[in-house]
């Protein structure tokens, strides 16, 4: 049987598939993208988290996965960091909630034909193989639009799927680091820093094609064509480096850390250390905010010491204010200069721990608690119908 007479075969492998969930708790409501049909064969953080970014919407999410001896999921990520009591991981669930788990062995022709027979019902395939491999299974863009001219197909990789580096291999630190990203971590000391969210994965991979994928499926509905989606990590997080772009482009060269209006070079738009060794963000950008700030303070002297009168972001003038905050805030402790910019609007917030942002400060969160919290949907979709 052909994949073009198999009908049905969405609904079969729907049914059929293993749910992962990382927790039991379900939407009230169906989302917006319900009835949207995504096939997906990426795995560890970018393609999975663009999926689940869909799946959260409504659509119903295939992961598609090579079969293995013991029955376990084919994705690395089941394996990666703290393990749940099924032997799977958190990671491996969060980042794959509320979709369905196929197994096919896209190494054997049946594996192939099953595959090729859910396109035809599909709206959209994601994969994150290296550039190449899709071709050599016999499942590039033109032959998967033979079976369904209107599939999107988005191909997540660290450099795009043209060009020298399309085949060489690599991970978000690399991605972030040709992308100029690294750069613009660095201290005042001059050392760059690693951050722990992956950028180049969830901005530069994930939200590019959950984003691309929608265009495409877009384009599908309005023109009746698909799409192929090319999303180079490398590309899309360089392509958001719009202020330190704009920096440059006047400066006319790479500049310093600290010497920039949002990395550190102006009083009105940096952090402090507290009293008690913690921080406090200041995000007083605008003059009123900082005039705002400057009354809580009860520092009227520094009320013009601002970059929108004259005072240059990483200027030596700036710096002696910068000094002058920083000790100020560090006769305090956190929780008192909290206290304070409650009845202050100016833009004034504590730093938290990520503990603390992702689940409070009570020390009795459950496991399940905070699963549901880490799956909480990035998006509030209201309608007549409801929250979602």
């Amino acid at each position: 049987m052909s994949a073009h007479e198999d009908a049905g075969a969405w609904a079969r492998a729907w049914q059929q598939a293993a749910a992962v969930l990382a927790h039991d708790a379900v939407p009230a409501e169906p989302g917006p993208l319900a009835g949207l049909r995504i096939l997906d064969l990426s795995r560890l953080l970018p393609g999975p988290m663009a999926t689940r970014h869909l799946a959260d919407l409504g659509a119903e999410v295939l992961k598609v996965e090579p079969p293995q001896p013991d029955g376990a999921p084919g994705d690395d990520a089941a394996r990666m960091g703290a393990l749940a009591s099924d032997g799977f991981s958190y990671f491996y669930r969060v980042v794959n909630h509320g979709k369905r788990r196929v197994t096919i062995d896209l190494k054997r022709p049946e594996g192939l034909a099953q595959l090729r027979a859910l396109v035809v019902e599909a709206h959209a395939l994601v994969e994150g193989f290296r550039p190449g491999v899709m071709e050599r299974l016999g499942l590039r863009y033109d032959a998967l639009a033979a079976i369904n001219p209107r599939l999107t197909l988005t191909s997540i990789s660290g450099y795009g799927q043209d060009g020298p580096m399309r085949g060489v291999a690599g991970h978000d630190i690399n991605y972030l680091a040709l992308a100029g990203l690294v750069d613009q971590t660095r201290a005042a000391s001059g050392d760059p820093a690693i951050c722990h969210l992956q950028i180049a994965d969830l901005l530069g991979g994930a939200q590019s094609a959950a984003i691309g994928t929608l265009a495409g499926i877009v384009g599908a509905l309005l023109g009746g064509r698909g799409r192929w989606v090319d999303v180079s990590m490398t590309d899309a997080v360089r392509q958001h480096l719009v202020t330190a772009g704009a920096d440059m482009l006047a400066a006319g060269r790479n500049t310093e850390p600290g010497t920039s209006l949002l990395d550190g070079g102006v009083p009105c738009y940096n952090l402090y250390r507290t009293r008690d060794g913690r921080w406090m963000a200041v995000g007083a950008l605008e003059l009123k905010f900082w005039r705002a700030l400057c009354d809580a303070l009860e520092r009227s002297e520094w009320r013009d010491r601002h970059w929108s009168l004259g005072e240059a972001p990483g200027s030596a003038r700036a710096r002696e204010c910068i000094n002058e905050v920083a000790a100020v805030f560090a006769g305090r402790d956190q929780a008192q200069w909290v206290r304070l910019f409650a009845s202050h609007d100016c833009c004034v917030t504590p730093v938290l721990d990520a503990y603390t942002a992702l689940f409070g400060t009570s020390s009795g969160v459950t496991v399940d608690a905070a699963l549901q919290r880490l799956t909480r949907p990035a998006l509030t979709v209201r309608g007549p119908a409801g929250v979602r």
